[in-house]
């Protein structure tokens, strides 16, 4: 729907402005000179006629500036965004098992959609800048400029009507909706692809290694257990050992220091 919404309010724009000519000579004046132009803006191809206030000799002039070249760049981006979107929508609702079938449907469509992001932006972008530059070039004031007649102080030049440019202005605003839109779900579809599920997998072996390593160390051993010369059993019953009886059970010195 935001595609939609873009290429139509660009693609489908005409508009004019009207400029009114008296000279002195009020026989030789024309109150309404009407200039139309339209998508794609290649307005040195726009022609109108205006007079000279010299007699009934008229002259043909032309606006100035071509904006084809971003202008048709946005239309084509909205064009193909909403061609995807319905080719994807279809997929994602018929064909689920082909589309996560050896991951490869979530990988094209992660990086088709980082592509369209940026697509997007560059293109809201120099539309953003073209569109400018048309309202510039189609200003009553700046037209009235190119007449001889209006260089003349004996003759009065005065814009009528201004072109509206609100549909323009709502394309350029949809081009960046576009793109935040497009760039926010490049999360939601790289949760899709292999590449988050690994890195879920390899982040959980890591902590169980971690968890399990530190289970192992000396601080979950039974240090005073087994191993410790204090809960030995016996450890005062071997030889050597003044609490046994045994020591002072033989007779004489020589016994003992045997013990001993």
């Amino acid at each position: 729907l935001f595609a939609i919404f873009a290429f139509a309010t660009c693609g489908g724009y005409s508009g004019g402005l009207r400029l009114s000519v008296d000279c002195a000579n009020k026989s030789e004046s024309d109150l309404n000179i009407d200039i139309a132009f339209a998508y794609p803006f290649r307005l040195h191809q726009v022609n109108f006629d205006a007079p000279t206030c010299e007699g009934k000799r008229r002259e043909t002039l032309s606006l100035i500036g071509d904006f084809s070249s971003s202008a048709e760049f946005f239309v084509t981006i909205a064009v193909f965004a909403f061609l995807y979107s319905l080719a994807a929508t279809v997929v994602y609702i018929f064909f689920q098992n082909k589309y996560r079938e050896n991951n490869r449907g979530p990988l094209i469509d992660f990086i088709v959609t980082v592509v369209f992001s940026f697509l997007w932006l560059v293109g809201s972008s120099a539309w953003a800048k073209g569109l400018s530059d048309v309202k510039i070039a189609t200003d009553p004031d700046e037209v009235l400029l190119l007449m001889s007649a209006c260089k003349q102080q004996s003759n009065k030049c005065l814009p009528v009507r201004s072109p509206v440019m609100s549909s323009l202005n709502t394309s350029v605003v949809f081009g960046f909706l576009n793109f935040i839109l497009w760039a926010g779900n490049i999360w939601f579809v790289f949760k899709e692809t292999g590449w988050h599920s690994s890195g879920q997998r390899h982040a959980a072996d890591t902590m169980e290694k971690q968890s399990s390593g530190y289970n192992q160390g000396g601080y979950n051993q039974d240090s005073y257990g087994p191993a410790g010369g204090y809960n030995q059993p016996g450890s005062y019953g071997q030889v050597g050992d003044y609490g046994q009886p045994q020591s002072y059970s033989q007779s004489g010195p020589t016994s003992f220091a045997n013990q001993i």
